[in-house]
Protein backbone atom coordinates (compact mmCIF):
# COMPACT_ATOMS: atom_id res chain seq x y z
CA UNK A 1 0.00 0.00 0.00
CA UNK A 2 1.34 3.43 -0.92
CA UNK A 3 -1.18 5.47 1.10
CA UNK A 4 -3.38 4.26 3.97
CA UNK A 5 -6.46 6.13 5.23
CA UNK A 6 -6.65 5.63 9.00
CA UNK A 7 -9.96 6.15 10.80
CA UNK A 8 -9.86 6.89 14.53
CA UNK A 9 -6.33 8.16 14.03
CA UNK A 10 -6.11 10.06 17.33
CA UNK A 11 -7.50 7.24 19.48
CA UNK A 12 -5.76 4.48 21.36
CA UNK A 13 -5.59 2.00 18.50
CA UNK A 14 -5.62 4.34 15.53
CA UNK A 15 -2.72 6.44 16.78
CA UNK A 16 -0.57 3.34 17.19
CA UNK A 17 -1.51 2.21 13.69
CA UNK A 18 -0.35 5.57 12.34
CA UNK A 19 2.99 5.16 14.12
CA UNK A 20 3.43 1.59 12.91
CA UNK A 21 2.70 2.59 9.31
CA UNK A 22 5.12 5.50 9.44
CA UNK A 23 7.78 3.18 10.86
CA UNK A 24 7.44 1.25 7.59
CA UNK A 25 7.56 4.48 5.56
CA UNK A 26 3.96 4.04 4.42
CA UNK A 27 2.19 7.33 3.71
CA UNK A 28 -0.68 7.99 6.12
CA UNK A 29 -3.83 10.05 5.68
CA UNK A 30 -5.05 10.46 9.24
CA UNK A 31 -8.79 11.05 9.69
CA UNK A 32 -10.55 12.74 12.57
CA UNK A 33 -13.64 14.87 13.12
CA UNK A 34 -11.21 17.61 14.13
CA UNK A 35 -8.01 17.56 12.01
CA UNK A 36 -6.31 19.89 14.50
CA UNK A 37 -6.12 16.93 16.90
CA UNK A 38 -4.13 15.04 14.27
CA UNK A 39 -1.72 17.95 13.92
CA UNK A 40 -1.34 18.15 17.69
CA UNK A 41 -0.45 14.46 17.89
CA UNK A 42 1.67 13.95 14.78
CA UNK A 43 2.68 17.40 13.54
CA UNK A 44 3.35 17.47 9.81
CA UNK A 45 4.38 13.81 9.60
CA UNK A 46 0.97 12.75 8.27
CA UNK A 47 -1.81 14.28 6.18
CA UNK A 48 -4.71 15.32 8.40
CA UNK A 49 -8.26 15.23 6.99
CA UNK A 50 -11.72 15.87 8.37
CA UNK A 51 -13.88 12.75 8.53
CA UNK A 52 -17.13 11.75 10.21
CA UNK A 53 -19.04 8.51 9.64
CA UNK A 54 -22.29 10.43 10.12
CA UNK A 55 -21.42 13.00 7.45
CA UNK A 56 -21.26 11.40 3.97
CA UNK A 57 -19.85 14.62 2.53
CA UNK A 58 -16.57 13.77 4.30
CA UNK A 59 -16.28 10.30 2.71
CA UNK A 60 -14.45 11.78 -0.27
CA UNK A 61 -11.43 12.30 2.00
CA UNK A 62 -10.50 8.67 1.36
CA UNK A 63 -10.21 9.08 -2.40
CA UNK A 64 -6.77 8.28 -3.72
CA UNK A 65 -5.79 6.08 -0.78
CA UNK A 66 -5.25 2.43 -1.65
CA UNK A 67 -5.47 1.13 1.93
CA UNK A 68 -8.09 1.68 4.64
CA UNK A 69 -7.80 0.99 8.37
CA UNK A 70 -11.43 0.72 9.43
CA UNK A 71 -12.44 1.22 13.06
CA UNK A 72 -15.93 1.46 14.57
CA UNK A 73 -16.30 4.24 17.16
CA UNK A 74 -18.16 3.11 20.30
CA UNK A 75 -20.93 5.66 19.73
CA UNK A 76 -21.90 4.14 16.38
CA UNK A 77 -24.06 1.02 16.45
CA UNK A 78 -25.87 1.33 13.12
CA UNK A 79 -23.04 0.30 10.81
CA UNK A 80 -25.38 -0.19 7.84
CA UNK A 81 -26.00 3.57 7.69
CA UNK A 82 -22.42 4.62 8.46
CA UNK A 83 -19.47 2.25 8.08
CA UNK A 84 -20.81 0.20 5.18
CA UNK A 85 -21.65 3.15 2.90
CA UNK A 86 -18.25 4.64 3.68
CA UNK A 87 -16.43 1.43 2.76
CA UNK A 88 -18.35 1.25 -0.51
CA UNK A 89 -17.43 4.86 -1.30
CA UNK A 90 -13.79 4.26 -0.35
CA UNK A 91 -13.68 1.25 -2.69
CA UNK A 92 -14.98 3.40 -5.53
CA UNK A 93 -12.33 5.97 -4.68
CA UNK A 94 -9.46 3.54 -5.10
CA UNK A 95 -9.10 1.59 -1.84
CA UNK A 96 -7.87 -1.91 -2.66
CA UNK A 97 -7.41 -3.38 0.82
CA UNK A 98 -9.34 -2.87 4.06
CA UNK A 99 -8.03 -3.84 7.49
CA UNK A 100 -11.00 -3.94 9.84
CA UNK A 101 -10.58 -3.81 13.62
CA UNK A 102 -13.30 -6.16 14.80
CA UNK A 103 -13.62 -8.06 18.08
CA UNK A 104 -13.00 -11.63 19.18
CA UNK A 105 -16.01 -13.80 18.41
CA UNK A 106 -17.65 -11.34 16.00
CA UNK A 107 -17.65 -13.88 13.18
CA UNK A 108 -20.42 -15.86 14.90
CA UNK A 109 -21.99 -13.25 17.16
CA UNK A 110 -24.73 -11.44 15.24
CA UNK A 111 -25.48 -9.20 18.21
CA UNK A 112 -22.29 -7.14 17.87
CA UNK A 113 -22.20 -4.45 15.13
CA UNK A 114 -18.87 -5.80 13.88
CA UNK A 115 -20.57 -8.94 12.57
CA UNK A 116 -22.40 -7.00 9.85
CA UNK A 117 -19.18 -5.30 8.79
CA UNK A 118 -17.36 -8.63 8.60
CA UNK A 119 -20.14 -10.12 6.48
CA UNK A 120 -20.10 -7.10 4.18
CA UNK A 121 -16.35 -7.38 3.64
CA UNK A 122 -16.52 -11.15 3.15
CA UNK A 123 -18.60 -10.63 0.02
CA UNK A 124 -15.66 -8.77 -1.55
CA UNK A 125 -11.94 -9.28 -1.95
CA UNK A 126 -9.11 -7.20 -0.51
CA UNK A 127 -9.74 -7.35 3.23
CA UNK A 128 -8.23 -8.58 6.49
CA UNK A 129 -10.05 -8.69 9.81
CA UNK A 130 -8.33 -8.31 13.17
CA UNK A 131 -10.26 -9.71 16.14
CA UNK A 132 -8.59 -8.61 19.39
CA UNK A 133 -9.77 -9.43 22.88
CA UNK A 134 -9.51 -7.14 25.91
CA UNK A 135 -6.84 -4.47 25.61
CA UNK A 136 -4.05 -4.05 28.15
CA UNK A 137 -4.63 -0.33 27.62
CA UNK A 138 -7.90 -0.62 29.56
CA UNK A 139 -5.78 -0.15 32.68
CA UNK A 140 -4.62 3.22 31.36
CA UNK A 141 -8.09 4.31 30.29
CA UNK A 142 -11.23 2.57 31.50
CA UNK A 143 -9.71 1.64 34.89
CA UNK A 144 -7.33 4.58 35.30
CA UNK A 145 -9.47 6.83 37.46
CA UNK A 146 -10.24 4.09 39.99
CA UNK A 147 -6.56 3.17 40.18
CA UNK A 148 -5.44 6.75 40.79
CA UNK A 149 -8.24 7.97 43.06
CA UNK A 150 -9.12 4.80 44.98
CA UNK A 151 -5.99 2.63 44.56
CA UNK A 152 -8.13 -0.18 43.24
CA UNK A 153 -9.26 -2.01 40.13
CA UNK A 154 -13.04 -2.27 40.37
CA UNK A 155 -14.83 -4.49 37.83
CA UNK A 156 -17.44 -7.29 38.06
CA UNK A 157 -15.12 -9.94 36.65
CA UNK A 158 -14.96 -12.24 39.67
CA UNK A 159 -11.99 -14.59 39.33
CA UNK A 160 -12.11 -14.49 35.54
CA UNK A 161 -8.82 -14.40 33.66
CA UNK A 162 -8.09 -12.31 30.59
CA UNK A 163 -5.46 -12.70 27.85
CA UNK A 164 -4.88 -8.94 27.64
CA UNK A 165 -3.46 -7.79 24.30
CA UNK A 166 -1.33 -4.68 23.80
CA UNK A 167 -2.65 -2.35 21.08
CA UNK A 168 0.92 -1.71 19.96
CA UNK A 169 1.10 -5.33 18.82
CA UNK A 170 -2.24 -5.02 17.04
CA UNK A 171 -0.97 -1.92 15.24
CA UNK A 172 2.17 -3.76 14.19
CA UNK A 173 0.07 -6.51 12.63
CA UNK A 174 -2.08 -3.94 10.82
CA UNK A 175 1.01 -2.30 9.33
CA UNK A 176 2.35 -5.72 8.38
CA UNK A 177 -0.85 -6.47 6.49
CA UNK A 178 -0.70 -3.20 4.57
CA UNK A 179 2.92 -3.90 3.67
CA UNK A 180 1.99 -7.32 2.17
CA UNK A 181 -1.79 -7.29 1.59
CA UNK A 182 -1.90 -10.25 -0.77
CA UNK A 183 -0.40 -12.50 1.92
CA UNK A 184 -3.20 -11.69 4.36
CA UNK A 185 -6.11 -11.24 1.96
CA UNK A 186 -9.29 -12.89 3.18
CA UNK A 187 -7.91 -13.78 6.62
CA UNK A 188 -9.51 -13.11 10.00
CA UNK A 189 -7.02 -13.14 12.87
CA UNK A 190 -7.93 -13.57 16.52
CA UNK A 191 -5.35 -11.65 18.55
CA UNK A 192 -4.65 -12.14 22.27
CA UNK A 193 -1.81 -11.56 24.65
CA UNK A 194 0.64 -14.32 25.66
CA UNK A 195 -0.96 -15.27 28.97
CA UNK A 196 -4.25 -15.09 30.85
CA UNK A 197 -4.16 -12.95 33.98
CA UNK A 198 -6.86 -12.43 36.61
CA UNK A 199 -7.53 -8.97 37.98
CA UNK A 200 -6.11 -9.77 41.41
CA UNK A 201 -2.79 -10.64 39.78
CA UNK A 202 -3.03 -7.50 37.65
CA UNK A 203 -3.42 -5.42 40.82
CA UNK A 204 -0.33 -7.11 42.27
CA UNK A 205 1.61 -6.20 39.12
CA UNK A 206 0.56 -2.57 39.49
CA UNK A 207 1.53 -2.63 43.17
CA UNK A 208 5.02 -3.88 42.36
CA UNK A 209 5.53 -1.44 39.46
CA UNK A 210 4.12 1.66 41.16
CA UNK A 211 5.50 1.01 44.63
CA UNK A 212 2.15 1.59 46.31
CA UNK A 213 -0.66 -0.79 47.16
CA UNK A 214 -3.30 -1.34 44.48
CA UNK A 215 -6.08 -3.79 45.29
CA UNK A 216 -8.69 -5.60 43.24
CA UNK A 217 -12.30 -5.21 44.37
CA UNK A 218 -14.58 -7.68 42.63
CA UNK A 219 -17.66 -5.54 42.02
CA UNK A 220 -21.20 -6.85 42.04
CA UNK A 221 -23.19 -6.18 38.89
CA UNK A 222 -25.47 -3.70 40.65
CA UNK A 223 -22.54 -2.07 42.42
CA UNK A 224 -20.69 -1.66 39.14
CA UNK A 225 -23.69 -0.15 37.38
CA UNK A 226 -24.13 2.38 40.18
CA UNK A 227 -20.41 3.12 40.13
CA UNK A 228 -20.36 3.85 36.40
CA UNK A 229 -23.46 6.01 36.64
CA UNK A 230 -21.87 7.97 39.49
CA UNK A 231 -18.93 8.56 37.14
CA UNK A 232 -21.38 10.10 34.65
CA UNK A 233 -21.40 7.31 32.07
CA UNK A 234 -24.51 7.14 29.81
CA UNK A 235 -26.86 4.20 30.37
CA UNK A 236 -26.18 2.44 27.04
CA UNK A 237 -22.45 2.50 27.69
CA UNK A 238 -23.01 1.32 31.27
CA UNK A 239 -24.92 -1.71 29.98
CA UNK A 240 -22.30 -2.69 27.43
CA UNK A 241 -19.37 -2.30 29.80
CA UNK A 242 -21.11 -4.22 32.59
CA UNK A 243 -22.04 -7.14 30.34
CA UNK A 244 -18.54 -7.33 28.87
CA UNK A 245 -16.94 -7.61 32.27
CA UNK A 246 -19.58 -9.98 33.64
CA UNK A 247 -18.76 -12.34 30.79
CA UNK A 248 -15.17 -12.55 32.03
CA UNK A 249 -16.44 -14.54 35.01
CA UNK A 250 -17.21 -17.40 32.64
CA UNK A 251 -13.90 -17.45 30.82
CA UNK A 252 -14.99 -15.51 27.75
CA UNK A 253 -11.60 -13.84 27.33
CA UNK A 254 -9.15 -16.26 28.94
CA UNK A 255 -8.15 -18.29 25.88
CA UNK A 256 -4.63 -17.56 24.66
CA UNK A 257 -4.47 -17.67 20.87
CA UNK A 258 -1.05 -18.26 19.25
CA UNK A 259 -1.86 -16.25 16.10
CA UNK A 260 -0.41 -12.93 17.26
CA UNK A 261 2.96 -14.41 18.15
CA UNK A 262 3.08 -16.26 14.86
CA UNK A 263 2.39 -13.11 12.87
CA UNK A 264 4.87 -11.00 14.81
CA UNK A 265 7.58 -13.63 14.85
CA UNK A 266 8.08 -12.96 18.56
CA UNK A 267 6.29 -13.26 21.87
CA UNK A 268 3.52 -10.64 22.16
CA UNK A 269 3.89 -7.97 24.82
CA UNK A 270 2.65 -9.04 28.24
CA UNK A 271 0.41 -7.06 30.58
CA UNK A 272 3.44 -6.51 32.84
CA UNK A 273 5.40 -5.02 29.93
CA UNK A 274 2.55 -2.66 29.12
CA UNK A 275 2.30 -1.52 32.75
CA UNK A 276 6.05 -1.03 33.06
CA UNK A 277 6.20 1.00 29.84
CA UNK A 278 3.30 3.23 30.94
CA UNK A 279 3.85 3.55 34.68
CA UNK A 280 3.58 7.35 34.46
CA UNK A 281 -0.07 6.87 33.47
CA UNK A 282 -0.98 6.12 37.10
CA UNK A 283 0.97 8.89 38.80
CA UNK A 284 -1.08 10.36 41.61
CA UNK A 285 -2.11 13.91 40.75
CA UNK A 286 -4.52 16.46 42.23
CA UNK A 287 -8.08 15.15 41.98
CA UNK A 288 -9.11 17.92 39.59
CA UNK A 289 -6.60 16.71 37.00
CA UNK A 290 -7.64 13.06 37.03
CA UNK A 291 -9.81 12.38 34.02
CA UNK A 292 -10.69 9.47 31.79
CA UNK A 293 -10.40 9.71 28.05
CA UNK A 294 -13.57 7.67 27.72
CA UNK A 295 -14.30 4.62 29.83
CA UNK A 296 -15.06 2.33 26.91
CA UNK A 297 -12.40 3.41 24.47
CA UNK A 298 -10.24 0.34 24.95
CA UNK A 299 -12.84 -2.32 25.53
CA UNK A 300 -13.37 -5.12 23.01
CA UNK A 301 -14.98 -4.25 19.74
CA UNK A 302 -12.30 -1.96 18.48
CA UNK A 303 -13.77 0.84 20.52
CA UNK A 304 -11.80 3.98 20.09
CA UNK A 305 -12.21 7.72 19.79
Amino acid sequence: MSCVFVTGSTGNVGSEVVRALRARNITVRAADRDPSRVHALFGDDVEAVKFDYRDPTTFAAARGADGLFLLRPPAIADVKETLLPFVAEARRGGVKHVVFLSVAGAGKNKLVPHHAVEQFLARTSGWTTLRPGFFAQNFGDAYRRDIIEDARVYVPAGRGRVAFVDVRDIAEVAAMVFASPSVHDGHAYTLTGPEAVDFRSAAVLLTDILGRAIRYDAASLIGYVLHLRARGMPWPQVGVQTLLHAGLRFGQAERVDPTLGRLLGRRPRSLAEYMQDHRATWEVRPAASVTSTGAATCLPGGADR
